[in-house]
């Protein structure tokens, strides 16, 4: 599948709640890493996260891709991406995010989803306590340090 098409089919079912075509575009035993989720794996799992986890406290998806580089092994891309948030504190705000997309690709579908991304826009969009987004800041932190790559930046 060529990027263009993977990236746009990607978005447009995200926005369509539509996990299945969603898990689709990802190989029997891909994973997605979700900045705010975790980990899911298989394509049942990543269609229950689209279906149930995404729309579960947000909706009217917006996800755009720009940019996208690829050496057929591996695909990034820009991305902006949107939701109205259904949580309280939010009162329907639209929570707005900008990140890179990584994807490791296999025969032409995601093998493994990851992505960087600034979510601070969007906890600031939905009206976060500033001691909530510490807290979500200080998880991803010590997530970053637990990672294997992160090891020599680590040492004394």
């Amino acid at each position: 599948m060529q990027a263009d098409k993977l990236l746009h089919d990607f978005c447009r079912a995200v926005e369509r709640r539509d996990g299945a075509a969603f898990a689709a575009l990802f190989t029997e035993d891909g994973v997605y890493h979700d900045v705010f989720y975790g980990a899911f794996a298989g394509r049942e799992a990543i269609a229950g996260m689209v279906n149930d986890w995404f729309y579960r406290t947000a909706t009217d998806f917006r996800w755009d891709m720009h940019e996208p580089v690829s050496d057929g092994r591996t695909l990034y891309a820009r991305y902006t991406f949107s939701y109205r948030s259904l949580l309280p504190e939010a009162k329907g705000a639209r929570a707005m995010f900008e990140g890179v997309a990584i994807m490791r690709l296999r025969d032409g579908l995601i093998a493994e989803y990851g992505e960087v991304a600034n979510a601070a826009t969007g906890f600031v969009d939905m009206n976060f306590a500033p001691e909530r987004i510490a807290k979500i800041v200080a998880k991803q932190g010590a997530a970053l340090k637990a990672r294997p790559e992160m090891a020599r930046h680590l040492a004394e």
